[in-house]
């Protein structure tokens, strides 16, 4: 039961949902029922049982030892027990007192690959804590009381999720040599645009950057040219400027929802040719965003809650056929000051259908 949050593999049909706890290899059609449970790397032949010999007997007092995964979540501990078997794949620490973690905490735990520390009191990372963790892929170190990101990180990690910490500057040199690193969540920091240091993304080849409920107020503009999804929701940005997006032609999914965007600028959304889908709700617009129509892939756009008057029939769709790729499937504008029956028909005849379109009345 401890183990739900991990496991669970918690997933939503709603757009921006994050995957649950470890599983990346859960879009694999090759990989099997048990190897896409994400918990250990997928099998490259050989057994697991011939890579990872069988400790028994090796279980720290009051926690729950199985198949490689131990649990020592809700015990109330303020430090990491010892006694784990090298084999340890899973570590679960999480809703513990923990403080601090030692140079020696995770000694001898070569073959751990997700190490789990959620909603502890961490605030003090020894430089070598994680030296022993050659293997590790996932750190999820969310709830806790760090203000800077730990150095030394692993250079095998893929999955760094370090989101509700008191972190107000990412130093230029602490994601170097993680060539492996592919999603990063680091929202429910105190971030500004100017705790991000020249060059603090460096070499990093992210898929996936989420910097929401910080205090951002404009893009930030030196993210890795990389990403495919770049959520920024729930910050102060106030504009979106010409260049913004210049660097991310290869994002197909950007959140910017619950901000304070009263503009666009024209031509900014061009920038991302393959975009697929973009959250504008909950920000201070007062008209459709200007380039929608030259966006060939777009297919949700969410505009609700926001100051929009008026919709013009060329607002969505391109004039003429053959330009668009792909039709819109979900585009919502309700909680808007819009005459919705003053719509024409036409402006939405790019969509799938009528229930693609989510209109409703406007309450002050």
């Amino acid at each position: 039961m401890l183990l739900v949050p991990l496991l669970g593999l918690v997933n939503s049909n709603l757009p921006f949902a994050q995957k649950g706890f470890l599983d990346f290899s859960m879009d694999d059609p090759t990989v099997s029922e048990e190897e896409a449970s994400g918990i250990f790397p997928t099998s490259g032949g050989a057994e697991a049982e011939d890579i990872f010999p069988f400790y028994p007997g090796l279980c720290p007092f009051g926690c729950h030892c199985n198949l490689r995964v131990v649990q020592c979540s809700d015990l109330g501990l303020k430090e990491v027990p010892k006694e784990f078997s090298p084999d340890t794949s899973l570590l679960d620490l999480q809703n513990n007192q923990i403080t601090e973690l030692r140079k020696d905490d995770f000694k001898g735990l070569h073959h751990l690959y997700a190490l789990v520390l959620v909603n502890n009191k961490i605030s003090k990372i020894h430089p070598k804590a994680f030296s022993p963790l050659h293997k590790l892929q996932k750190l999820y170190i969310s709830k806790n009381n760090l203000v800077e990101i730990p150095p030394n990180l692993p250079r095998s990690l893929v999955e760094l999720r370090i989101h509700d910490n008191k972190i107000k500057k990412v130093s230029k040199d602490v994601f170097n040599g993680l060539n492996n690193m592919n999603c990063i969540e680091m929202g429910g920091n105190p971030l500004e645009n100017s705790g991000f240091e020249p060059g603090a993304f460096d070499g990093l080849k992210l898929n996936y950057l989420r910097i929401s409920e910080a205090k951002l107020t404009g893009v930030p503009k030196d993210l890795p040219e990389t990403l495919n999804e770049l959520h920024l929701d729930h910050n102060k940005i106030q504009a979106i400027e010409l260049e913004d997006l210049i660097r991310y032609s290869k994002v197909y999914r950007l959140g910017l929802g619950h901000n304070n965007i009263r503009m666009i600028e024209n031509g900014s959304l061009a920038f991302l040719p393959i975009l697929r889908e973009l959250h504008l709700d909950n920000n201070k617009l007062s008209r459709v965003p200007p380039g929608l129509p030259g966006l060939k892939f777009l297919q949700v756009v969410y505009l609700h809650s926001n100051n929009i008057t008026h919709i013009g029939v060329n607002d969505f769709c391109p004039v003429g056929f053959g330009v668009k790729r792909a039709s819109y499937h979900g585009i919502s504008l309700f909680a808007n000051p819009v005459p919705y029956w003053e719509v024409q028909p036409a402006t939405f005849r790019c969509a799938t259908d009528r229930l693609a379109i989510q209109f409703g009345n406007y309450k002050k």
